[in-house]
Order: structure tokens, then sequence, then C-alpha cells
């Protein structure tokens, strides 16, 4: 063979193996394209801007870390981590009736006003709240956990996704274990994820399932599953008349700390809402919770790899999404 036609030879060969690579990582999972260090060159100082916004935010409110790890959950089930949940506006997923009690959105476009300036056009939306959601339960005295970044902001954000994908308070173990499947997440995602409710409040329509109404317009408990003084003691908080606002703590003994409380609180019938309850009540899942209540160790452990996982439910990497300017505007 000429030297002329061996080098277009290798050539073709060499532009057919590139060709094989670049077909196999568009066809990897999504998740699979995430790294640890995907801002280090294009932003390093990203994960650092977004635990001090967190941690300025948060010294003024001390309310701030629940209300961001609550928002990555509402992200991630509808649409995948894409940054949807950000998004306001009649229509977008923000307007769900589920979604009016989140807060907690202008932490995450506050650091990324700042990481526009200092790298614009480089920083998800998504990334950024992953990263909020995962410092404010470092700061809440749990565990740091390392996340993969790289994700990409979507193009949608619709109301009408919430309901078919987000999970019910009043759900069986059956319900949340179907909800949470058919999102890449098992039974034992289920609860450990859960134990996010070691931090954080709830308004007291989210449980009022388990209380009736007398004819003088007091509650009595209706849920057999509650602990008698615990139940009264939501009564009196929750109040017939009781202004929309009134919320009570998930976690009655650590209400601010991020720890294993809240599956002692479970093993002592003291599970807030029903959703929390039936994890302590199925067979299934109860070694499980009793295992988490004996060792925070352990939670820990577990709590690093299921955060992870739910951080990579649905993203959307490469040309599948966009870096936003702004994270509350669709277009932006």
């Amino acid at each position: 063979m000429a030297v002329g036609a061996m080098k277009l030879h290798q050539a073709f060969h060499f532009s057919v193996f590139e060709l094989t690579l670049l077909a196999l990582l568009a066809s990897a999972p999504a998740a699979a394209q995430l790294s640890p260090g995907f801002y280090s060159f294009s932003c390093p100082n990203a994960e650092l801007l977004v635990r001090g916004a967190v941690r300025s935010a948060s010294a003024m409110d001390s309310t701030v870390p629940a209300k961001l790890l609550r928002l990555l959950f509402h992200d991630c089930l509808v649409e995948g981590c894409d940054g949807s949940v950000l998004v306001q506006g009649n229509g977008a997923e923000s307007s769900d009736p589920a979604n009016k009690s989140l807060d907690g959105f202008y932490v995450v476009e506050s650091a990324k006003r700042l990481l526009e300036i200092l790298c614009p056009g480089t920083v998800s939306c998504a990334d950024i709240l992953v990263l909020a959601a995962r410092d404010a339960v470092a700061l809440s005295g749990g565990p740091s956990v390392e996340v993969p970044l790289g994700r990409r902001d979507g193009a949608i954000s619709s109301a009408s996704d919430v309901r078919p994908n987000m999970v019910d308070t009043v759900f069986s173990l059956d319900q949340l274990t179907q909800r949470f499947t058919s999102k890449g997440l098992s039974i034992d995602d289920l609860v450990v994820l859960s134990g996010a409710h070691t931090i954080g409040s709830s308004h007291c329509r989210t449980f009022s399932d388990r209380f009736q109404q007398t004819s003088n317009g007091s509650l009595v408990p209706a849920d057999n599953s509650l602990d008698s003084n615990y139940a009264m003691e939501l009564a009196n908080k929750c109040f017939a008349g009781a202004s929309d606002g009134t919320s009570v703590a998930n976690d009655p003994v650590t209400p601010s700390t991020f720890d294993n409380q809240y599956y002692g609180n479970l093993l002592a019938n003291k599970g807030l809402l029903h959703s929390d309850s039936v994890l302590v009540t199925d067979s299934r899942t109860r070694s499980r919770v009793q295992a988490l209540a004996q060792s925070q160790e352990e939670f820990f452990a577990s709590w690093a790899d299921s955060f992870v996982k739910l951080s990579t439910v649905g993203v959307k990497t490469g040309d599948q999404g966009r870096i936003k300017v702004s994270c509350t505007s669709m277009n932006g």
C-alpha cells in the first residue's frame, strides 16, 4: 500500500474510532455523564459560592435548610432533577397547590446571580439546587455528601406534571413504593430519604386526616397508630380554626438537627405524617427503621448513597437541556 494511501487508511480508521466513542458517550445514561469535578476548570469556586449562600441565608433564617432540602425532593420527583420547580409563574410546577408552600427559592437565585457574574453561562440551576440541598444537610449536622455535577436545566415546567409524580402524605406504603420505584429508587431509598423529616415542619393540613372534628369544634385523634399523648399535643397546636400557616415540627425532639432521631420517633409512634407512620407499622420496612434508629453512622452512610441516587433522577446532560441565566424564569 502506498504511503499516502496508508495514511488515509489510518486516518479513516481513527475517525471511525472517534465516531464510535462519541456514539457510546451519547448513548450512555445521563447520570453516568455527571462527575464530582465537573466545574473544576470552568468554575472552580462554584461549590464554595453555593455553600456561602446557604450559610448566609441559614444564619438569618434557621428554617432555610429544611426548605432547600424539600425543594430538591419536589424538583427531582417531577421531570427529574432539572431545576424546573424553581420556575415561577402561572402554569409552572411551583404554582400547583402541592408546591404552594415551597420556599427557599431566593437562596438558589442569589447563588445563581453571583455565579453568573463570576462564571457566566456555566453552572446550571439544577446543580445549584442539588449543592444547596447537600449543604443544607451538612450545616444542620448531617453528612457532607460528594455529589456528581453537570446537570442541565430543563425546558419544561408544568403544573399538570406535579400530581401524577409527587408523593402525598396520605399514601400507603404500596403507593409510596410505587412512586419511588417509578423514579428508579428502591424501598430502602424510601426509608432512608424519609429521614429528611428529621428537620423542618409541616402545616396542620398535611396531617389533618389523622384527626376528627367534634361537634363543639375540637379535634380528637382518629389514628390509633399515633402515641396518645403526642396526638393530643398535635390536636392542641392544630386546633379547629387555626390559621392555614400553623405548622408543627416534623421531629419533636431535635427539630433543627439532622440526625437519626426521626427513626426513634417512628418507633415511639410519633411519626407526624401518615406517610411516616406506615414505615414502622409495615413489616417490610420496620426492621430498617429499627436499624437506622440504632445507628446514626449507618443512617449517614445510607443517606449519602440514597441522596446521590435521588439527585440523579431524570437528569439532563449535554444537549438535553441548557444553562439558564435566571432560575425563576422559564426563558431565563
